[in-house]
């Protein structure tokens, strides 16, 4: 058939206050060009000045991502003509970006694909561009301009085109954003644009031609722009294989010439446009800006960035699935929710002694209340100690399993604790006794069963059950069961 080929471009906004050279505001929802100054709107005879926090929050995403950190960089000017770039050009970085050479590491836990690590070319600085507004619903064609986000620090992550399928590059991504916003680096809300990708998509199809490089041809790269979600990656990446390879075979197999393109992706029809021809390096015209000084980077300031570094989600998977022996798909459900989530389990697990338990109930449970109420962990009513008494008595037996999903209510809506909400519910514990005598009376009433049992029907004895919670609605049901079996086997 044929491979794909995908490198992933990622534009995410960083979390400053200002402007990468300017002290604009860079917050988000201002009305529309109220957040500009002479300098990030380009006005002749003023002068950018770079925001430190922004370099040494580059520096430590580089750390994250495990990147060559430079000792020294510098800015460049690369040209382009848009209607919202008021300069003409953006300074950005060309050939001495800030970080390079690194990787990230993803994996399916439903195993799809293999684990792999993805190599990441670099992850440069630059400036935001400002946005455009059609104003094609009205009917009249116009289009507005909004220089907010101009100048807004922007760090663009280059991956090298080691992904080999769309579920690869949704993984790659869906672990980038964990990492990034574990870090407090960005938002990553790509509703607002604080995180953009451009997906570059080609085929290398087996060929037997004689121009082919290692029996394979290379369809011209195509880069993907306007996706909105990862799903919209997804199916942009789907749907350009298939239209690459179908227009491969349709015009006699002969793209190798073809130029390189840009295209749209259209997520309400579900297919890729033509927009221009991608431009190569040499048409942005880089030249180093003359306005901004280089920047040299110490081996003690990166050491003073890396201090800031917080455990990433890899190292907290890994340390669920080894030390709280936790499946990597459990793991990865409630690490993906993020830090806070993850101290909470941490709580719950350690307090209640029951690792596995505890991520049934928060994996379950925990995470479908926040969903319905459409709440973090931070305002979930139920405490973290609170809800690991509660584990610890299921756990224990003292609190029916049959039963838990009641108190757990009852917690709920109350903010009460477990000792509290089993008393409203008139839950008591039911010792051994009790059930050893419950059994008795019941395996006398009902001979039929015990034959059954006895003639390897085991199932049998759950007729018993609703007549033993009938009598006693306290009555563990797996305590019960394997009571009622160990008196039939002593016969």
């Amino acid at each position: 058939m044929y491979t794909t080929v995908i490198g992933l471009e990622v534009h995410v906004q960083l979390a400053t206050k200002s402007k990468l050279f300017c002290g604009c505001s860079t917050a988000y929802g201002a009305e529309p060009n109220t957040q500009t100054c002479p300098v990030c709107i380009g006005m002749p005879g003023s002068l950018p000045v770079m925001n430190e926090e922004a370099v040494a929050l580059a520096i430590e995403t580089g750390l994250a991502l495990n990147l060559q950190i430079a000792g020294f960089t510098k800015w460049d000017r690369k040209q382009y003509f848009y209607p919202d770039l008021p300069k003409g050009y953006q300074i950005s970085q060309y050939d001495l970006p800030i970080t390079h050479d690194g990787w990230l590491e993803i994996e399916d836990p439903k195993g799809a694909f293999e684990p792999k690590k993805v190599r990441i070319l670099r992850a440069h600085l630059e400036e935001d561009a400002g946005k455009s507004l059609h104003d094609e619903a009205a009917g009249k064609g116009d289009t507005l301009i909004d220089l907010n986000r101009t100048g807004t620090p922007l760090l663009e992550i280059v991956s090298e085109p080691d992904l080999r399928s769309a579920a690869e590059a949704k993984a790659y991504l869906t672990e980038l954003r964990l990492l990034l916003t574990y870090l407090g680096v960005s938002d990553c809300n790509m509703q607002e644009g604080s995180l953009r990708v451009d997906a570059n998509v080609n085929l290398h199809i087996p060929s037997d031609d004689p121009d082919a490089k290692d029996g394979k041809i290379a369809t011209p790269i195509v880069e993907i722009k306007n996706m909105n979600s990862f799903r919209a990656v997804e199916r942009a990446i789907e749907y350009e294989a298939e239209r690459q390879h179908r227009e491969w075979k349709e015009t006699g197999r002969r793209l190798g010439q073809s130029p390189k393109q840009t295209r749209g992706w259209d997520d309400a029809a579900g297919v890729t446009r033509a927009q221009r021809s991608k431009e190569e390096s040499s048409d942005y015209r880089y030249f180093p800006d003359p306005d901004l000084a280089p920047v040299a980077i110490t081996a003690a300031e990166v050491d003073k960035v890396r201090e800031r570094l917080i455990e990433l989600p890899a190292a907290i998977r890994q340390r669920l699935v080894a030390d709280y022996g936790l499946s990597l798909y459990d793991a990865d459900v409630i690490v993906n929710q993020g830090r806070p989530t993850v101290d909470y389990y941490l709580t719950v697990a350690d307090q209640s002694g029951d690792n596995k338990l505890a991520a049934n109930w928060l994996t379950q449970d925990v995470l479908r209340t926040l969903k319905s109420q459409e709440i973090g962990i931070e305002q979930f009513a139920i405490p973290a100690d609170r809800l690991a008494g509660f584990v610890k008595k299921v756990s224990a037996g003292d609190l029916p399993s049959s039963r838990a999903r009641e108190v757990f209510d009852a917690m709920l809506d109350s903010g009460a604790d477990a000792d509290a909400a089993m008393e409203s519910l008139g839950i008591t514990q039911v010792d051994d006794s009790e059930i050893d005598a419950l059994c008795q009376e019941l395996l006398a009433a009902n001979p039929k069963v015990v034959a059954d049992v006895q003639g390897g029907k085991q199932q049998a004895i759950g007729a018993l059950i609703g007549q033993a919670k009938k009598k006693n609605p306290n009555i563990d049901p797996g305590k019960f069961r394997q009571t009622c079996l160990e008196l039939i086997a002593k016969g």
